[in-house]
């Protein structure tokens, strides 16, 4: 696996594969892999000739107050995931190296789209998310780029700004991989301690609570929707019931324009954040 630190040499490998003609894949990570991200790695391997990795923590995506300094790095563990995943080039920039001195041009997309669930409570992460994101885009030119659905309002802002920036890449949106006791797999589950982490599953158990609701209901239809509120409210008093638990959002939207909406259809978002401790989980679920 190549090992790249700087911007030109990703450009220059990438120029060589694409001289031979061979398809690229990109898996945007800020690093400390867990088996969701594995599981991204292996899906680019599937489906590019060359897969390329991006380990990089953006400072652009964390507002005052939030977890940059702590955030979980081990860029040696991290190189050995990829490797064992078939990853043929990982980049590692330094903060200078995306962020030169006097660097002043961000990508912001100005829609309700931002503005809603972790938009919210994290005021300007989306446009430190898609600035980042637009960057790779034009270092590594890849033909797909693959992101976690756990992350389905950060997938729903790239998939719009590739439509609105006419990027011609294709968006591949990847299930969310799970614990045993199913808890989403997340770099910020190793803030956890051992109490925190048995209450987590919290999250999960609302979210099957919900999909028993619907499953009893039947499938969701124009004619005949989901109530977003009875959803909401079960999920709610689940979380709530756990002492380590505050809710930040718990949340129905469109599952395209992540508006809010009361009556839910196939393809609509049920999405939430949690506080457990200290600690902000996020976890959700598609009708």
């Amino acid at each position: 696996m190549i090992t790249a630190t700087t911007i030109e040499e990703v450009r220059n490998v990438i120029k060589k594969w694409k001289a031979e003609g061979l398809t690229v894949g990109l898996v945007p990570t800020m690093g400390a892999l867990h088996e969701g991200h594995a599981s991204l790695v292996e899906a680019a391997v599937a489906g590019c000739d060359r897969a390329v990795a991006s380990v990089f923590v953006n400072p652009t995506q964390f507002g005052e107050g939030e977890d940059l300094d702590s955030y979980p790095r081990d860029f040696a563990r991290d190189c050995e995931v990829l490797e064992a995943k078939g990853c043929d080039m990982v980049f590692h920039p330094a903060v200078e190296e995306m962020y030169p001195d006097g660097y002043g041009t961000y990508v912001n997309l100005e829609s309700e789209m931002t503005k809603q669930l972790c938009g919210k409570s994290r005021p300007g992460h989306f446009r430190g998310v898609c600035t980042v994101v637009s960057k790779l885009f034009n270092i590594v030119t890849p033909d797909r780029a693959y992101f976690g659905e756990k992350d389905a309002q950060q997938l729903a802002v790239i998939r719009r700004m590739v439509k609105d920036m006419n990027y011609g890449i294709e968006i591949v949106g990847c299930p969310t991989v799970r614990e045993a006791d199913g808890l989403a797999r997340s770099s910020r589950n190793s803030y956890l301690n051992e109490e925190e982490r048995a209450a987590a599953v919290v999250l999960y158990r609302s979210i099957s609570r919900a999909k028993e609701m619907l499953a009893a209901f039947g499938a969701p239809s124009a004619e005949d929707p989901a109530d977003a509120g009875a959803l909401k409210a079960a999920m709610t008093e689940i979380v709530s019931s756990e002492p380590l638990a505050r809710i930040d959002y718990i949340e129905a939207v469109d599952g395209e324009t992540l508006l809010p909406k009361e009556r839910l259809v196939s393809g609509d978002l049920v999405a939430m954040a949690v506080y457990i401790g200290k600690t902000r989980l996020i976890d959700n679920f598609t009708i």
